[in-house]
């Protein structure tokens, strides 16, 4: 690697770890070349709150170029990259000409994975990008006003359905805070029918809910789903997905909101370098998070196969995909000085964290395991931790205290698309 201030590191993705990488090579004598084909950085741990009307989208989102604006050695991009050249060491994008690069980070993310039934997306959203999550709550407030409208009661109560398929964190999540919505929030906003009549269904093809946890955590979180009145279906893989419902352990189940939380599947990195990937797409990558055979191109994040120290993947969650950006660069800044390269990237787990509705979670730190409101209190702390700048940290606490204290919402907006129908919406 070249030790001159012209060294070129191309970043590709402004998640966590992306951004991470940046500003840890922000001080480094390197020119930084951020390009995302959005121009704002996600919270998505919260991203499923925007899609239940609890938090507005300019809670959760930052513009990327105000991120790095103090960052004199980067450049921001808007573009859509499409492959990368190994040979020429170019990056290739749509519509635009490739850019030449010195090191590499692909910090790529994840996409939906619909295990083989891509067709079942348009009946079963799942929620990645801000779109996703305006698009679903839509599809949620839409669901309860089309309820108002219908005269038959089987018809009524199709919309008044809604399936979540997958109950890891973001499934249980989902269900817990649409349950609370219907229960709670719009209680007595309609005059043809009770809200809490609404039925919503957690769909789990493994024999238990959350099954990254412990198991007695995992039982705790499915009582507290029942008691905010959602019905669990375990061991029972979904069949079909259409329009008007589900095929579930050889039964129709009509349904109009069905939302998909069951898979993800990693961008398409590994296919753009011809490298080893494993069943989801992420690329196998060396101990240094280098692409095997290429050590100027590193991923990380979900796009990337990280094996920890008991084999298993590490997981892919915010505080992964951050330290793995810091130990890249820190990688980058010592070959650049000619020091020995850091170890091995090692993943220091920081702890597992669900919440269950707006009054409980289950936190398991290894060391200690809690549930119930004392967790909620802990789970929320730390998101508030990790959001971006003191404004955006107030708000959402400010938002959170008036939900727990009133049960409103007050995000309930039906926008970028026709009210008067909510399939048309779509």
């Amino acid at each position: 690697m070249s030790s001159s201030a012209e060294h070129h590191v191309v970043i590709v993705g402004a998640g966590f770890g992306g951004l991470e990488a940046a500003r840890n090579l922000a001080r480094a004598p390197v020119r930084i070349t951020m390009i995302d084909r959005r121009n704002h950085h996600l919270f998505q741990p919260l991203l499923y709150q925007v899609a239940t009307a609890s938090l507005p989208t300019s809670e959760i989102a930052w513009p990327i170029r105000f991120l790095l604006r103090s960052h004199k050695n980067v450049t921001t991009l808007l573009g859509t990259v499409v492959g990368v050249d190994r040979e020429t060491k170019q990056v290739l994008l749509e519509g635009e000409p490739p850019i030449t690069f010195d090191t590499l980070i692909l910090a790529t993310g994840a996409r939906h994975a619909y295990f083989g039934h891509d067709e079942w997306e348009p009946y079963a959203p799942g929620v990645k990008t801000l779109e996703d999550a305006t698009r679903i709550r839509r599809r949620i407030l839409s669901a309860f006003e089309q309820a108002e409208w219908e005269t038959d009661e089987a018809r009524r109560a199709e919309w008044l359905t809604f399936v979540i398929i997958g109950a890891g964190p973001t499934g249980v999540e989902l269900a817990g805070t649409i349950a609370e919505l219907a229960h709670d929030t719009l209680r007595g906003d309609f005059r043809h029918f009770d809200t809490r009549s609404a039925r919503v269904i957690l769909v789990e093809a493994g024999p238990r809910i959350l099954a990254g946890f412990t198991e007695d955590l995992s039982a705790y979180a499915e009582r507290a789903l029942n008691r905010l009145g959602v019905e669990v279906k375990l061991g029972q893989p979904v069949s079909e997905c259409r329009e008007s419902g589900i095929e579930l352990g050889g039964a129709f189940l009509p349904a109009r909101t069905i939302l998909w939380a069951a898979g993800v599947a990693a961008s398409p990195a590994a296919e753009w370098l011809e490298a080893p990937a494993d069943r989801a797409g992420r690329v196998r990558v060396e101990p240094d998070l280098s692409v095997p055979g290429e050590p100027d191109i590193f991923v990380i994040g979900d796009t990337a196969f990280v094996a920890g120290a008991d084999g298993k993947p590490v997981p892919g969650v915010a505080p992964a995909a951050k330290q793995e950006g810091s130990y890249v660069a820190q990688v980058i800044r010592e070959r650049l000085q000619g020091k020995l390269a850091p170890g091995p990237f090692i993943y220091k787990n920081a702890g597992n964290l669900a919440t269950i509705g707006k009054r409980a979670a289950i936190v398991d730190f290894g060391w200690i395991k809690l549930r119930g409101r004392l967790a909620w209190w802990i789970w929320g702390i730390a998101h508030i931790f990790f959001l971006i700048g003191l404004r955006n940290r107030l708000a959402v606490a400010l938002n959170w205290l008036w939900i727990y204290v009133s049960g409103h919402r007050s995000a309930r907006l039906i926008t970028q698309g026709n009210v008067g129908s909510a399939r048309k919406a779509e």
